[in-house]
């Protein structure tokens, strides 16, 4: 006996339903793990350069050159 492609196979609505959540789920968690890497990275850049700055390694007027850099990417 052939099914139909959705609604009348083994699955029925209820799987596809969950299916679709399944995946919505998985890419969205994927996308927070991306954005939030990338964010402690930013943070992380920012630190260093701050840490630069408070040993006199670099002036104010490159800190802010360079972060509005970092800022801008």
């Amino acid at each position: 006996m052939m099914y139909p492609y959705y609604g009348g196979g083994p699955m029925g609505w209820g799987g596809v339903a969950l299916m679709t959540l399944g995946m919505i789920v998985f890419w969205g968690g994927l996308l927070l793990i991306v954005v939030v890497v990338l964010r402690r990275h930013d943070g992380t850049a920012v630190r260093l350069l701050q840490e630069r700055l408070a040993r006199g390694e670099i002036d104010t007027e490159e800190f802010e050159r360079v972060r509005r850099t970092l800022r801008s990417r």
